[in-house]
């Protein structure tokens, strides 16, 4: 990779600020071209991750390996890319049970800017720092994201997270970020979007792409998942609830009436009542033989 240097960039030089001469005429075509137009660059944005793979599942075992140790995944970056490190960890807790303490999401410009873009927040280099020492401790694993891979905010909380001894990780859509700024360097290269500069579109979706390879693999390698099942889902809606009946019926084996009394009685987790319906034991045994299996589901019932 090519160093680019931060304090003197060239922004019309970022691959993801090139025009695009597939989409040079949107507003001359029928809106059902520009539909049109739109989709097949995000078909670009999936080849993009597909090539990130490796990356990906390296980022994945970095955030597994300091979540199975105690340590929190965080997120941090400004404008669309913060938006999206907030919304994952914001999803992370209902679909694999586990603590909100545990995964963060940090916003360049505080809360408020999730909601209102607060101007000249990405280049805040204190914040950056600030922001990311009021909230990360060594051992946790920290992911900023930036996709034009100069967002300063961004890169000055991946350079104080690495000196607190935090896991790393970097995710962006330029192929000619400085070298080294992370442990982990994800690099989606979706080149030039199909509305000049709006990186909400392609790179926002290969970013949502990659964060949720990333945290689902993890969750995978902590147990958090039985062969494609979020059997660690929590109940907090009429759907989940239902969804959590679901699975205690299919891979307890059990009715879906029975499922109810289940449910109840494990404490309202699905592990726990899978476990007491295919073991035939009661929640304080089935608590016992999860936590011996490292709260594998597997481990337990095959």
């Amino acid at each position: 990779m090519r160093k680019q240097k931060h304090d003197v960039c060239d922004f019309s030089a970022l691959p993801t600020e090139q025009d695009n001469p597939e989409t040079g005429y949107l507003d001359r075509i029928p809106p059902a071209q520009v539909v049109q137009k739109i989709n097949a660059e995000n078909y670009n944005a999936a080849r993009a991750v597909d090539r990130a793979a490796p990356e990906i599942e390296r980022a994945a075992s970095l955030c597994a390996k300091s979540y199975k140790a105690g340590g929190r995944i965080i997120f941090i970056g400004a404008g669309t890319s913060g938006r999206l490190g907030v919304m994952e960890a914001a999803e992370c807790p209902p679909t694999f049970g586990i603590n909100a303490s545990r995964v963060i999401g940090i916003m360049a410009g505080g809360k408020n800017a999730v909601f209102k873009a607060k101007e000249g927040a990405e280049d805040d280099i204190k914040a950056g720092r600030t922001d990311i020492l009021s909230v990360a401790k060594k051992g946790d694993c920290v992911i900023g994201i930036a996709a034009s891979g100069v967002t300063l905010y961004a890169l000055s909380a991946l350079s104080s997270a690495r000196k607190l001894g935090c896991g790393t990780v970097f995710i962006t859509c330029n192929p000619l970020v400085a070298e080294f700024c992370a442990d982990v360097m994800v690099i989606a290269e979706t080149g030039p979007e199909a509305l000049s500069g709006s990186t909400r579109m392609k790179a926002g979706t290969a970013t949502k792409m990659i964060l949720n390879a990333i945290t689902t693999c993890a969750m995978v390698q902590n147990g958090k998942v039985y062969k494609n099942f979020m059997v660690d889902v929590q109940p907090v809606s009429r759907k989940l609830m239902a969804r959590a009946r679901s699975l205690i019926t299919k891979i307890g084996g059990v009715s879906y009436k029975d499922s109810a009394d289940l449910f109840k009685k494990s404490g309202y987790s699905v592990k726990i009542a899978i476990i007491m319906a295919r073991r035939r034991v009661d929640a304080e045994t089935a608590r016992v033989l999860l936590s011996e299996a490292e709260g594998f589901l597997r481990r337990v019932i095959e």
